[in-house]
């Protein structure tokens, strides 16, 4: 099952790759080192909600007979900090290029994260994923092993687009899961404003964040010719437009808008990267994990 989210050539180039959490431990992969994360022994580090799974010998009944809620002891250990992997899920991602009707953004978002969770596999580290859609949050809890990414790309296989970017609420759950020294990884055509909010909340709350725009064909070259209905897939607005007579201005919008887009990840610290279509899966994992991509900006 791994091998049919990610082709053969791309496995093979990922064996060059390391993940960074610069904030976290420098300039070292996050599985290569000994960094302290939560465990249930040595020193008391903080409490978090209860989650299923969680052992009942974690919960701290005192703090329940007071709060009517369960909460975790969590102590420091010795082990790798966690790979948050965040995939824009919302109706937008469906997009597809006529050339490749068959393929989608949300298609090479899921071989991206799928990517990802084999390079945190490989180090040793754990990695959580979640698809982002106002229709809730599909959330896995942080854990590592073949079992957990097995789990993973079932639940990938049976992602589909739908609804809109969540708001802040929609979010919340994350605010809960997200350790400081975690690394997080979101995955998006980063159309919604919301999706730069969470990242810029993220940043500026002392997380890691690498961001990966994914773009159709049509968007980065406007190869559109004769009469054409654009349609939003989330509010369903239409326009009809000569696509040669509008390319011009098209592209010139597009482009201010990339920049703008751009500047304001590079201003909030988040290295990014992106993918368009035709482009092999990898090429911005190569970009900010590759020997040459630890930079502090972006495309």
């Amino acid at each position: 099952m791994p091998e049919t989210l990610i082709p053969a050539d791309v496995r093979h180039r990922l064996k060059g790759l390391s993940l960074i959490a610069r904030r976290a431990v420098g300039d070292r992969g996050i599985g290569l080192h000994a960094s302290h994360s939560r465990g249930t022994g040595l020193e008391f580090a903080q409490y978090r909600p209860y989650e299923f799974g969680d052992e009942p010998r974690q919960i701290d009944w005192k703090l329940y007979a007071r709060s009517d809620r369960f909460f975790v002891r969590e102590a420091e250990r010795e082990s790798p900090v966690a790979l948050w992997i965040l995939l824009d899920a919302s109706a937008s991602m469906a997009q597809a290029d006529a050339r490749r009707a068959g393929f989608s953004r949300l298609d090479a978002g899921k071989g991206l994260v799928a990517a990802l969770a084999e390079l945190a596999l490989a180090q040793g580290d754990r990695f959580a994923f979640a698809a982002l859609r106002d229709t809730g949050l599909a959330l896995t809890r942080p854990a590592s092993g073949t079992r957990h990414r097995d789990r993973l790309h079932l639940d990938l296989h049976g992602l589909a687009a739908a609804g809109a970017f969540p708001g802040e609420a929609g979010l919340a759950p994350l605010w809960e899961r997200i350790g400081q020294r975690d690394l997080v990884v979101i995955v998006s055509d980063w159309f919604d404003p919301a999706c730069l909010d969470l990242a810029r909340r993220l940043s500026a709350a002392g997380r890691e964040v690498l961001g990966i725009q994914i773009l159709t064909i049509g968007e980065r070259d406007f190869d559109y010719d004769g009469g054409y209905r654009f349609r939003d897939p989330e509010t369903g607005e239409e326009v009809l437009g000569d696509g040669a007579a509008l390319r011009a201005e098209y592209l010139g919008r597009f482009g201010a808008a990339q920049a703008s887009l751009h500047a304001a990840l590079d201003a909030a610290g988040v290295r990014h990267a992106e993918l368009v279509l035709d482009q092999p899966l990898d090429t911005p994992l190569q970009r900010l994990l590759g020997r040459t991509g630890n930079r502090a900006g972006g495309e």
